[in-house]
């Protein structure tokens, strides 16, 4: 019996084995035909011994720099918006070390270094200030830190259903409860990422909203961005506070845009919440959004009641519309 027994263990180690050769034979060769499927957009740009991808269309001054969110998309997260700038003006769009194309950073992550990050890799790809700030979500803090270290260099901004400074607490203090993610699922997805699950598991995933490309491209490059996403997810309360040091713009054009669609069930349940605490999240956020405009005396800010988070895909005419003013106020 026991000779059977370790007979059993012996071809179960084997099966595993052998199923774990299979998936990092099938990553890497996926990570192969990634590469040639979905050339970079735009340029790789060394930034001291790494390389990141930026993207940058069109002619005029002033360089519309677009921050995208915390996800995945990296450059991906403007595709609808991106051209449409680039016939007024210079813009650029690009991926933060670690997602999609962009090589990982060598330092830790520190929200300082990913704005001087930006800074060197603007001016190594040529771009020039004066430069109008575009951020979507955690992007507002990562764009009010640049313009904190680079204020000379920085001549408007535009929100885009931005991050606050104080929303970690004025949510928790809203609902009763922290609302700050957990980062488990992220570890375990890049624990994992040298197995091939976590291209299967992004596949599978369903984001409505996202152009379908978009969608296509993150996916492929997922296993590839996911350590990045644990950086950035971890650095989230420090990315707050420095952000927080700056809060006065004085005169430059702002635009703040503030989503306002209701949650929908799933949004709910995934967040843990009920209707009612849904309703006083977004009450608590249109006062966040409030005093962000309250920051620039030439500010003006736009509830968008029919769309969710992701403006830029939901209602891209809106933010188009909000990058053109800013432009307009600064030429």
């Amino acid at each position: 019996m026991i000779r059977w027994l370790k007979r059993i263990a012996i071809i179960v180690g084997c099966i595993i084995v052998a199923s774990v050769l299979a998936g990092i034979t099938y990553e890497q060769i996926m990570r192969w035909r990634v590469a040639k499927l979905f050339p970079t957009a735009g340029k790789l740009v060394d930034v001291g011994g790494y390389r990141m991808q930026i993207d940058c269309r069109g002619s005029g001054s002033p360089t519309v720099v677009f921050e995208a969110g915390f996800d995945a998309l990296g450059s991906l997260s403007w595709s609808l918006v991106h051209e449409a700038i680039a016939q007024r003006t210079r813009a650029c769009a690009y991926s933060r070390a670690g997602l999609v194309w962009s090589e990982r950073r060598l330092e830790k992550f520190a929200p300082d270094r990913l704005a001087q990050e930006l800074h060197l890799l603007l001016a190594r790809a040529g771009e020039h200030a004066p430069f109008v700030m575009v951020g979507h979500s955690l992007g507002g803090p990562y764009i009010m830190t640049f313009t904190r270290l680079y204020p000379q260099e920085v001549a408007g901004l535009v929100f885009v259903d931005a991050s606050h400074p104080d929303q970690m607490q004025r949510m928790t203090e809203a609902v009763g409860k922290p609302l700050s993610g957990d980062d488990g699922e992220l570890k375990i997805a890049d624990a994992l990422s040298w197995t091939g699950i976590t291209r299967v598991l992004a596949e599978r995933n369903a984001e409505p909203g996202v152009p379908a490309r978009a969608k296509a491209i993150q996916d492929a490059y997922m296993s590839h961005s996911v350590a990045a996403l644990v950086d950035e997810q971890s650095g989230i309360a420090s990315t707050l506070v420095a952000a927080g040091q700056l809060r006065e713009l004085g005169d430059r054009p702002l635009v703040v845009l503030t989503a306002l669609k209701p949650f929908d069930e799933v949004t709910l349940k995934a967040m843990q919440l009920t209707a009612a605490q849904g309703l006083e999240i977004q009450r608590v956020w249109v006062q966040l959004h409030d005093d962000q405009a309250s920051w620039s005396r030439r500010s003006r800010s736009q509830t968008v009641t029919d769309s969710s988070h992701y403006i830029q895909f939901d209602r891209p005419d809106v933010v188009i519309q909000a990058v053109k003013d800013v432009v307009d106020q600064v030429q």
